[in-house]
């Protein structure tokens, strides 16, 4: 079970019994955002994309889209989204519970946008559809191993609401 790994792995940070689990789905950033009670850009969405025979992950406000050409521009090639299957056999978890933790390929490369930054913290899921963490972009960057911030997306700057 993906959540169990999730909670296995932040053992090692003394932080398993800050996952959040709810009665309640939080598969998308609305409904994250509605059991959190929280504005949906304050959700942390994992988006997985294809890279040659593995993937990468990047890490976003839950109201920020991927902007196409600054994507292709940061990491070299057409921003193409992982099937649902390929999300569980490259990252071992599904979707509506993917996130940058306990992942089933070590060499899957995190990927974090700038625009989470204007938070002081975020709520990336745990490995579920039902759960997540409440972190600081400093413990993002920690715990997912993040490469770098990068600046992929678009959207959010307009209707930013802090």
């Amino acid at each position: 079970m993906s959540i169990e790994t999730v909670k296995d792995y932040f053992k090692q940070f003394g932080r398993e019994n800050d996952i959040l689990v709810f009665d309640t789905s939080s598969a998308t950033v609305e409904l994250a955002a509605q059991t959190l009670q929280v504005i949906p850009a304050r959700i942390a969405k994992t988006l997985s994309f294809l890279n040659g025979d593995g993937c990468i992950l990047v890490v976003t406000a839950g109201d920020a889209k991927i902007d196409n050409s600054s994507y292709k521009h940061e990491f070299g090639l057409k921003a193409k989204m992982l099937t649902p299957e390929q999300a569980i056999e490259y990252t071992g978890h599904a979707v509506g519970g993917v996130c940058p933790f306990a992942l089933a390929n070590p060499a899957t490369k995190v990927y974090l946008d700038v625009s989470l930054q204007r938070f002081d913290t975020v709520f990336p899921a745990a490995g579920s559809s039902n759960s997540a963490i409440e972190l600081t972009c400093n413990e993002l960057a920690q715990y997912s191993g993040a490469q770098k911030w990068v600046d992929v997306c678009k959207g959010w700057r307009e209707d930013s609401q802090i």
